[in-house]
């Protein structure tokens, strides 16, 4: 894995969020690209923080979603885990060594403009909003990443209707093995994205 084809991705990881996950990972594998990601490895001896920071400085490409940042029940603290690693990555841009200002990012949040409640220093920037729909997140992730990385790069529907065929053929295989509906609802991020990885590789031969 080199640091010209890693796209760090910085999103939650609950099983609510797999939904918009899915279809940026397939996107940027479908790209010819390896998406880094912090769960793509269990080791609890590894700090995270440690991992995270490992993961970023591999990567010249960052893919941050702040989309889940806000509480979701009253009481509740703002998610910070994402801004955080978001701020890492500026970190990483700026005080680096000198490839690691070659570094890019895509901000994704649900509404624009909605970040500029917390994260006021963002005011500016390019933040791209999703609207918590799987399909606009394919053309985003795509278009972001097609002139950098692919020219003549397939369209964004093509990669939908790819990822829309692999998810019932790798569901029809994974049953033949015996995996549950929850089975495939809970499958391993490091096992989806092998799985996808095969899939878009046999596309190409």
């Amino acid at each position: 894995m080199s640091f010209e084809e890693n796209v760090f991705i910085n999103c939650p990881l609950d099983l609510h969020y797999y939904v918009m996950l899915r279809p940026i990972l397939f996107t940027t594998i479908y790209l010819g690209l390896t998406p880094r990601i912090a769960i793509e490895r269990a080791d609890s001896g590894e700090s995270r923080l440690s991992k995270i920071i490992q993961l970023i400085a591999e990567s010249k490409y960052a893919i941050h979603d702040l989309s889940r940042m806000e509480a979701s029940r009253a009481s509740e603290l703002y998610r910070l885990n994402m801004p955080f690693e978001l701020g890492i990555d500026f970190g990483c841009r700026q005080f680096g060594k000198r490839h690691h200002t070659t570094k890019r990012c895509l901000v994704l949040e649900a509404q624009q403009y909605r970040y500029q409640v917390a994260l006021s220093d963002l005011a500016g920037s390019d933040i791209s909003a999703h609207h918590n729909d799987p399909r606009l997140v394919v053309t985003i992730v795509r278009n972001w990443l097609a002139p950098m990385c692919y020219p003549n790069a397939p369209g964004a529907a093509q990669i939908w209707q790819h990822f829309v065929s692999f998810n019932g053929e790798n569901e029809a295989q994974l049953k033949t093995r015996g995996y549950s509906k929850q089975d495939l609802q809970e499958l391993s991020i490091p096992e989806l994205i092998q799985w996808m990885t095969w899939w878009v590789a046999g596309q190409a031969n």
